[in-house]
């Protein structure tokens, strides 16, 4: 009898130290969850963003509220997510610029992406756009190296911010086309957006979701896209490989963090019902009409797209010498 005691004693204690690894999953999220978009609303991060935590909100009974902190180039908002009790309910959007690029261009950054997050699930991956004022004359990206090239310096283009991928890859224009822009830095796409419309800026490189409603309403005129292929969200714009850039090709991708110590319970149940969402054909259609394609996976795999990434930008950013202090 006394054994037996002891057997059950033994297998309790194996099930209690188990508990504390089931328990978090179990109950979350126990109360409204916080998703930081740091950057302004309007932008791609924003709408993304909000479209994710909508049908997550749906899925597990508690709001997602959306909060975007803007400035830096997404390092505030990040910051105030990687400061967060590592506990489900503070994660943030958000994107190649922020996590791979960043860590290149600022001199200092208060965190490190891949030690103080932890990677829950690629949500997307977006080509960018160029995209101009109906005042600037050219109709094609060839007539804008054109025009550029007969007015050096004169133009000024515009990203989500300084150091993204929009403006990194406005350099990269540059470089291929022999042109000579400007780079005016905003703290989001949104605010990018609305100077464009007014005329302040000449063009801006930035994805579909950011300019969608007003290239349908005519104030904004779309160039080429930086996809292999025609976004079919517009597919009567052509993207720079036809339009005499072979190779030119950049995506960017928006995903969910958590701050680093989140029970991995928690990452995965997130991660699971990510992939879910992304397989709706509801979301799938929607994500197409803004240019997006769903990404998914597992947290490994997102991890290792932020590694890889951060070290093919590296290189980009020792070559266009690119420093913010």
């Amino acid at each position: 009898m006394l054994r037996v005691i002891r057997r059950c004693l033994v297998l309790c204690a194996a099930v209690a130290a188990l508990l504390p690894a089931v328990a978090p999953a179990q109950g979350y999220p126990a109360k409204p969850v916080r998703l930081i978009v740091p950057f302004a609303p309007g932008g791609t991060t924003d709408v993304l963003a909000r479209l994710v935590a909508q049908e997550l909100g749906d899925a597990l009974g508690q709001q997602f509220v959306v909060e975007n902190r803007p400035g830096a180039g997404g390092n505030i908002g990040t910051e105030a997510a990687v400061r967060s009790a590592p506990d489900g309910h503070t994660l943030v959007m958000s994107f190649d610029g922020t996590m791979a690029i960043n860590p290149s261009t600022y001199a200092k950054l208060a965190f490190d992406p891949q030690r103080d997050l932890a990677p829950v699930a690629n949500v997307a991956q977006v080509p960018l756009l160029f995209v101009v004022h109906p005042g600037v004359a050219a109709r094609t990206i060839g007539e804008f190296v054109a025009l550029a090239k007969a007015s050096p310096g004169r133009i000024n283009y515009s990203s989500a911010g300084n150091g993204s991928t929009g403006h990194l890859t406005g350099e990269l224009f540059k470089a291929r086309a022999g042109i000579d822009m400007a780079h005016v830095n905003y703290k989001g796409g949104g605010q990018a957006v609305q100077d464009l419309l007014g005329g302040q800026i000449q063009m801006l490189v930035t994805a579909l979701p950011t300019v969608e409603g007003h290239l349908k309403g005519g104030k904004l005129r779309a160039l080429a896209f930086t996809s292999a292929r025609r976004v079919p969200g517009a597919p009567e714009v052509p993207t720079l490989v036809e339009s005499g850039f072979p190779g030119f090709e950049v995506m960017s991708w928006y995903g969910i963090l958590a701050p680093a110590g989140t029970p991995q319970e928690i990452v995965r149940k997130l991660n699971a019902e990510i992939n879910r969402i992304l397989r709706s054909p509801a979301v799938r259609d929607r994500m197409a009409a803004l240019g997006a394609e769903p990404t998914g996976g597992t947290p490994e795999q997102f991890a290792e797209t932020i590694r890889a990434d951060t070290a093919r930008w590296a290189q980009v950013v020792r070559t266009a010498g690119i420093r913010i202090e």
